[in-house]
């Protein structure tokens, strides 16, 4: 029981600390610092003290192959381009609702897999594809009267479809099946942070931070949402299994949900609260459909 406490804690802090992404990322925005300045603070930071927890703390070893070194390049890529879509969203439509559509991932990622990797589209893919849908659709005619930003909506989508892309390489790719989560975390960012080195032209572009106010929340971008996060799910996962972890998940965009309305005086409507449910339901089904399936065969 202590063992299951303790996983289900940590899976319960890995989502909802990865929901305070935008609790540190808005009053950036608000300070004049744009979206790619904002996410090379947050992967910069987190690079430096994720090397000295990982090589001095946990003594992890951090050597990779020449094997390892392009997919570990490209996954970084796909990570950092789905945390610049996602904070680009935060622009244009609530962050609530952002994260809300972002948590579809699982889903995208059973698409995935159906259509590449030859994997059994079943009656609870499709019903959950189909929930998923009528909540998006509920969330977009949800905001007010004129609806949501379409191009917010679609970018925060390629953030999802993207972070989809990025679990199934994990999961697909032979050469990495054997890098340790914390290690793989590691590279991932670093090979990441070369995406804000390039929009920003080698750093030339780099808007500099002035006030301490937002020096703490640039620190916490990459604590909370980055490293807190990251080191919770792994112990959540290792004690407790990545399905029940993947179904405490939906705290995260529960989290956002809460501090667009408290903090950020977001609307919640009861429109977008049936949305949201019906997007939460349809990845719950995604995520527990394999144990669902082995209990039936039993």
């Amino acid at each position: 029981m202590r063992r299951k406490f303790i996983g289900v804690l940590n899976g319960a802090i890995a989502a909802a600390s990865y929901g305070t992404n935008p609790l540190f990322a808005l009053p950036m925005y608000d300070g004049g610092i744009g979206v790619n300045s904002v996410l090379f603070y947050r992967y910069a930071f987190a690079v430096m003290i994720y090397f000295v927890w990982l090589k001095f703390f946990k003594k992890t070893s951090l050597k990779i192959s020449k094997q390892e070194l392009p997919p570990l390049f490209i996954l970084g890529l796909l990570f950092s381009l789905s945390s610049l879509t996602l904070f680009e969203a935060f622009k244009y439509i609530e962050v609530g609702i952002a994260c809300t559509i972002l948590f579809i991932y699982p889903v995208l990622v059973a698409v995935i897999m159906a259509l590449f990797f030859h994997e059994k589209i079943t009656k609870t893919v499709i019903f959950s594809i189909l929930l998923t849908f009528c909540g998006i659709m509920l969330l977009y005619k949800g905001n007010s009267a004129s609806g949501l930003n379409l191009y917010g909506v679609s970018i925060v989508f390629a953030s999802a479809l993207l972070y989809a892309i990025y679990i199934v390489g994990v999961r697909t790719i032979k050469t990495i099946k054997h890098i340790k989560i914390d290690k793989l975390s590691f590279y991932v960012m670093l090979f990441g942070l070369l995406v804000y080195v390039f929009n920003l032209k080698g750093c030339t572009e780099l808007q500099i931070i002035k006030e301490p106010y937002l020096w703490l929340n640039a620190i916490a971008l990459a604590l909370f949402p980055t490293i807190i996060s990251l080191e919770t799910l792994s112990v959540s996962i290792k004690l407790i299994g990545s399905t029940t972890t993947a179904i405490l998940g939906a705290l995260e965009p529960l989290t956002a949900i809460f501090f667009g309305v408290v903090v950020f005086h977001e609307q919640l409507t009861v429109r977008i609260g049936i949305g949201v449910m019906l997007i939460l339901a349809g990845v719950f089904l995604i995520v527990t459909r394999n144990t669902i399936r082995k209990k039936r065969c039993s």
